[in-house]
């Protein structure tokens, strides 16, 4: 073969093999709540960025307790700020990569369209046989749910009613399975799911704000991959799918 033809084969052959040199995959731990968010977003960041995502749905106290026991996550998406903080502090995370890239909503929610009308009086009145709520030990929405009760002044007298599930899918799936008449579940899992039925946005006022907080796992500060998922969640048509969902979003 004359010296021009092989080197036009040898760089056709290089620019084929680019793309796949390049492509890496990136493992990203993420809060439940993020679920339906986060599988909208897939597609989206593996086209644009060439690169490979594997989710792994979860609570956030979990997902930390399973980094620092050396689990091989690349990113988290945690349904807190605390924990992606206590990552930055301790040298698991890279607390450069860390920001809040979604602000929950938490809402009371049954399958039945008429279970209630007013939340609150709903809540107050207990007519209701199980209500669940996430874990509030290891799910952030857990801990809101909880907290709303005790602003209420409800919490001592709804222990025999309250059922926990690990996290806020879990809720989900009970209320909509009917093994809980009621749920305090993310806002983002009824406007995904597509069942109406009974709300109640909670105020904000009676929670802390749930500030969802991402960062780059310390082992993957070299992941090119980990790094444009982070990047990919600020851009317009990631905080367009987080916005379509119901969350508030952060001052970019």
């Amino acid at each position: 073969m004359p010296r021009p033809a092989l080197a036009s084969a040898l760089t056709a052959v290089l620019l084929l093999a680019l793309p796949a040199a390049r492509a890496e995959e990136v493992v990203a731990a993420v809060a439940a709540n993020f679920a339906a968010a986060m599988a909208r977003i897939e597609p989206g960041f593996e086209q644009a960025s060439g690169h490979r995502l594997t989710v792994v749905l979860g609570s956030s106290g979990k997902f930390l307790q399973q980094i620092q026991q050396g689990a091989p996550f690349d990113v988290l998406l945690s349904a807190d700020v605390e924990r992606p903080e206590l990552l930055a502090k301790s040298g698991l995370g890279v607390p450069a990569s860390r920001f809040t890239y979604a602000i929950g909503r938490l809402t009371l929610w049954s399958p039945d369209a008429k279970a209630f009308g007013d939340g609150e009086a709903y809540l107050k009145t207990g007519a209701f046989r199980h209500l669940a709520i996430a874990n509030p030990a290891v799910a952030p929405y857990g801990a809101a749910a909880r907290r709303v009760l005790e602003q209420l002044g409800l919490w001592p007298g709804l222990q025999e009613k309250i059922v926990r599930a690990e996290d806020i899918g879990q809720v989900y799936a009970m209320a909509a399975s009917g093994a809980a008449t009621a749920a305090f579940v993310a806002s983002s899992s009824v406007l995904a799911g597509g069942k109406p039925g009974s709300q109640w946005l909670v105020p904000q006022n009676l929670h802390p704000p749930l500030k969802q907080d991402a960062i780059l796992i310390t082992r993957a500060q070299n992941n090119p991959a980990a790094r444009a998922l982070l990047d990919y969640l600020k851009t317009p048509a990631a905080r367009e799918v987080i916005a379509a969902l119901g969350y508030d979003l952060p001052t970019p």
